[in-house]
């Protein structure tokens, strides 16, 4: 069997769904199918790793408990944040919404096992920080796969990377890379939240191909 044959539609559609990934933080708390979320799920481990180590390990957060202690860890972390601000700039960021915690079905932490033997190390002896990378691979393939099938994807920065690495009692040699909240969006939007908000204006320095 031969490689697929990817059609102009289906590249129309696929732009579609890169321009609609957006970082979600309006959730509806409706339930999420257990086969979705698995769809999605086997779609992060077919991304691409450093000598195919597959190191990320993906914790579905379910006890309201731990889920309680991520909110608590957030919500310092988003006080330390805002007073790093002058006040004008300080008292906007405290209007951004910056997390769907409390409302999204789904919580799922994404870690890095930096000490995993498959692989056997290939690849990453001069640069280790690929594990790291091969994880936000699979966030990756994972959120695209989430928002084809009308699920949305909020990653939350706002932590304390140790603090929730104790909560979710995983081992220490786990790094956390990305918490995530899944869910289905209250609002359905092609800009960047933090532009709709007035936070920052379009920046498209990041696109520009340099030649050397």
């Amino acid at each position: 069997m031969g490689p697929p044959a990817f059609d102009d539609a289906f590249l129309h559609d696929l732009d579609a769904l890169f321009a609609w990934r957006r970082d979600v933080r309006r959730f509806r708390t409706d339930p999420v199918a257990e086969a979705p979320l698995q769809a999605c799920l086997a779609a992060a481990h077919r991304a691409p790793s450093v000598g195919n180590s597959r190191p990320w390990r993906f914790v579905r957060v379910s006890d309201p408990a731990r889920r309680a202690a991520v909110v608590e860890s957030f919500g310092r972390c988003n006080a330390a944040a805002a007073a790093g601000y002058d006040s004008d700039r300080a008292a906007q960021y405290r209007t951004l919404k910056l997390a769907g915690l409390k409302e999204a079905p789904v919580h799922l932490a994404a870690f890095c096992d930096v000490v995993t033997e498959t692989g056997l190390g290939l690849g990453r002896a001069s640069m280790p920080e690929t594990l790291a990378y091969s994880v936000v691979g699979a966030v990756q393939c994972f959120w695209l796969a989430a928002r084809a099938r009308g699920l949305g994807v909020g990653w939350v920065s706002i932590l304390e990377p140790a603090a929730v690495t104790t909560i979710l009692a995983v081992p220490e040699t786990w790094r956390l890379v990305a918490y995530l909240c899944v869910g289905y969006p209250v609002e359905e939007h092609l800009d960047p939240e933090l532009e709709r908000h007035g936070w920052q204006a379009e920046d498209r320095r990041g696109c520009t191909l340099v030649e050397r």
